[in-house]
């Protein structure tokens, strides 16, 4: 059994009956509706305004995939919630970044940037090509759909160089915007998916669930497969007794040696 747990800000959906009218139990909930169709999956959520912003060791500690989606209230999450994340991140647990967590305190801190790109709110028809067609995200894919409406994204996507890119866009106004990517961090798999403004009904999409759906077990088996090769992180320590036969030579300073 796989454990998701999804997080949302859940603030849209309270406060704009707009927003509220295509996501009536929060975005979070309408994830949680049609990845739980997959028996295998079992799922859990979590929302900003909750003790600790819903997320704890506890929690966490046998995750297999977390889902973030935020946007407003960014610095609202606890610095204790990002490092908890960040940890269980490059222990190998997966984590699927939507939307506007681009911008959440857990992604620029794992990116080591800041994440910024140009955006425009005009409702754009945007068309998702895929690059990778043999990839296990890509599944069940055809080689490009269509949103009738979306939030433009646009370059300079400002993240480091992915370790592939599975998605790019293309927008109504122009604009073209790395969509989908892959990243590795310590021991555990990364993805990040455009697509979700929550003023428009994305995640009702069936291509869009489908991405989703194949994300999860995907970040959750390579995190697995990494996990399995290379253990748990090892923490910092002496190696007194090297491998070969050597002769120490000079002094220590940073690390004065116990007599």
């Amino acid at each position: 059994m796989t454990k998701v747990l999804i997080w949302n800000e859940f603030l849209h959906e309270v406060e704009n009956n707009d927003v509220k009218s295509i996501y009536p139990n929060g975005i979070h909930y309408c994830i949680k509706e049609f990845l739980s169709n997959d028996k295998s999956l079992k799922i859990e959520t979590a929302t900003l305004r909750e003790k600790n912003n819903g997320i704890t060791e506890e929690r966490l500690k046998d995750c297999n995939v977390l889902i973030w989606w935020g946007h407003k209230a960014h610095n609202e999450v606890l610095q204790e919630t990002v490092n908890l994340v960040q940890r269980r991140v490059l222990e190998g647990m997966g984590l699927i970044v939507l939307h506007s967590g681009h911008h959440s305190k857990v992604f620029k801190q794992l990116m080591g940037t800041n994440c910024n790109l140009t955006w425009r709110e005009y409702g754009e028809k945007e068309r998702v090509w895929i690059c990778n067609p043999g990839h296990p995200i890509c599944e069940g894919l055809n080689p490009y759909f269509e949103l009738e409406m979306e939030e433009m994204y646009g370059e300079p996507f400002q993240v480091p160089s992915p370790d592939e890119t599975i998605f790019t866009s293309w927008f109504e106004g122009g604009e073209t915007f790395r969509s989908g990517l892959l990243y590795k961090r310590g021991n555990g798999q990364i993805f990040y998916f455009r697509p979700g403004h929550e003023a428009y009904p994305t995640y009702h999409d069936q291509n869009i669930q489908k991405i989703i759906l194949n994300a999860v077990h995907y970040v959750k088996e390579v995190s697995k497969n990494i996990w399995k090769d290379n253990h748990s992180p090892t923490p910092t320590s002496n190696r007194p007794n090297p491998i070969e036969n050597i002769s120490k030579k000079g002094f220590s300073v940073g690390h004065p040696t116990k007599k």
